[in-house]
């Protein structure tokens, strides 16, 4: 494998000089833009074609660099890896420095005439990654797939100049789709344009952050401290997958979040189950009883108030989710359970509500470890999403209101001798990091016409999504009066936040001719 990253580094190295440096104000400055964005999405097409290992060769160089927040060395080789990218392209860059994680970089480009600059915000950290959980790679050493491993894809060489890559075809490795790709695909995308001589229309601006899967813990400071560089008149979120059905995507809005951690308590130490089983107090049952008095059979939250505050949908909004495709049979099949949640509504109006989320239970040991004890504790692990005008702190506080009406005495640190011994039901509930929804209106002409420019790039009907089923904290930028506007390009299957993450390859190509298009053709 070491060898196949050292044949793309050279390969890298003998990328064309026509794909190294693009569009300079002054290049831009003498061309006339083709008729339509169709016509610019094909010849960004041809482009690709002739370059198709050059650009995977530079993708997967970036993809082998880990990218773990925390992991502070190598995040900021990834930051330095970015910075070179870009400035071989001709842009001027920025590293807004945060202390032990990686920086958000800000880039852009000037257009001689341009009458509004588009801001594109992508993070370049990826989350947390357990290796034995992969199958046949490692999450830093990208390998080439004839498909999805679910359908049977098989791990091939990369191929060399002049071969070509098939649509199907998936690149596997951490951060392949969630978030290096659209990095990599903007600029890709320059690399075409400059090469066919098409220039750009908007002046465009890059912000890019390192600490995304973390929870985001600096963006608001950093942009706030630098508001003057986020001057713009949209800002496109590449952050997401696109709709399941495979049609291209836009959405409008993105969820809050709020994470937390609860932890019950029994005996002081793991008990023979023998011994003292049916006496000593079981807190995996104690837990599981909890957390079942936060739902009901069909998934709709008792939490007090939990529902409370959201901000209902518009005419429009109300009409987009009738027009989305509707393919719930069809996912379900596809992942394998029988009967949804929601009392008979369909995920995306799902989607506009807050949801409660358990995503990790630990309780004593299972499998090939299991013994048989009582055990001192269990552990839950929570998210909740938020919609529009729901308080992250407001939800938290709801919730623990309501294991304290479950009987819990709840506590923030780990409780003490005497608060054991005190107290029956004993919970320990750690905030984690949280932030609100945002949402732009549907019918600005900005909107309008980037969905416009979508669907000639693509041929294909746009879905328009008031808001999308992940969280990003894009409420930063709509504070600074941006509007924000969705537009993913990894497929729906990529495996994000899991085992096996990866990105196919038709996906990316129409990533490089949707932005290449965006670039040079939206005017509004």
């Amino acid at each position: 494998m070491r060898m196949v990253l050292v044949f793309f580094s050279i390969l890298a190295a003998l990328y064309p000089a026509a794909a190294q440096k693009s569009n300079r104000p002054e290049g831009a400055a003498k061309q006339a833009a083709p008729a339509s964005a169709a016509a610019i999405a094909a010849q960004v097409r041809d482009y690709r074609k002739e370059h198709e290992a050059a650009i995977v060769a530079e993708f997967t160089n970036f993809l082998a660099i880990p990218n773990v927040a925390t992991d502070t060395a190598n995040i900021e080789r990834n930051a330095t890896s970015i910075v070179a990218m870009l400035e071989r392209r001709g842009f001027s860059t920025q590293q807004l420095g945060i202390p032990g994680r990686g920086p958000v970089i800000f880039a852009q480009i000037k257009t001689p005439g341009a009458a509004h600059t588009v801001i594109v915000y992508a993070h370049y950290d990826g989350q947390p990654v357990d290796a034995q959980a992969w199958t046949g790679s490692l999450p830093f050493v990208p390998v080439l797939r004839t498909d999805s491993i679910q359908d049977g894809g098989q791990i091939i060489p990369f191929p060399a100049a002049p071969a070509n890559y098939d649509d199907n075809w998936r690149i596997y490795a951490r951060s392949s789709g969630d978030d290096k790709a659209p990095i990599v695909a903007v600029v890709a995308a320059l690399d075409a344009l400059h090469a066919k001589n098409i220039p750009l229309a908007v002046n465009l601006k890059l912000f890019l952050e390192g600490e995304e899967e973390a929870g985001s813990q600096n963006l608001e400071r950093v942009a706030n401290a630098h508001r003057d560089l986020l001057a713009g008149d949209v800002l496109i979120n590449a952050d997401g997958p696109v709709h399941q059905s495979g049609r291209p995507l836009v959405f409008f809005g993105n969820r809050g979040d709020i994470d937390l951690n609860i932890t019950v308590y029994g005996p002081v130490r793991p008990l023979h189950s023998g011994h003292y089983g049916n006496w000593a107090p079981n807190p995996a049952y104690h837990l599981a009883r909890l957390l079942t008095s936060m739902k009901d059979a069909d998934g709709h939250v008792l939490v007090s108030g939990f529902y409370d505050e959201v901000t209902p949908l518009g005419a429009l909004e109300l009409q987009a989710l009738r027009e989305m495709p509707d393919n719930d049979a069809e996912l379900m099949k596809a992942l394998e359970f029988a009967q949804p949640e929601g009392r008979g509504r369909k995920l995306v109006e799902l989607i506009n509500q807050p949801s409660l989320n358990i995503r990790g239970l630990r309780s004593a040991y299972v499998g090939e470890q299991s013994q048989n004890v009582v055990p001192d504790r269990a552990e839950a692990s929570l998210d909740m999403r938020l919609v529009k005008n729901i308080s992250p702190d407001r939800q938290f506080e709801r919730l623990v209101e309501h294991i304290r009406q479950q009987g819990f005495y709840v506590t923030s640190a780990e409780p003490t001798a005497d608060e054991r011994r005190t107290h029956a039901l004993v919970a320990r509930v750690e905030k984690g990091t949280g932030y609100p929804a945002s949402r732009t209106p549907m019918d600005l002409p900005v909107a309008r016409q980037l969905v416009r420019v979508v669907a000639e790039a693509t041929g294909e009907r746009v879905v328009q999504m008031p808001t999308s089923g992940g969280s990003s904290p894009m409420y930063i930028f709509e504070n600074l009066g941006l509007p924000v506007i969705g537009l993913p390009i990894a497929n729906y299957d990529n495996n994000q936040h899991s085992q096996n993450e990866n990105i196919r390859l038709g996906n990316f190509w129409r990533g490089m001719e949707i932005f290449g298009a965006l670039l040079a053709e939206l005017r509004w």
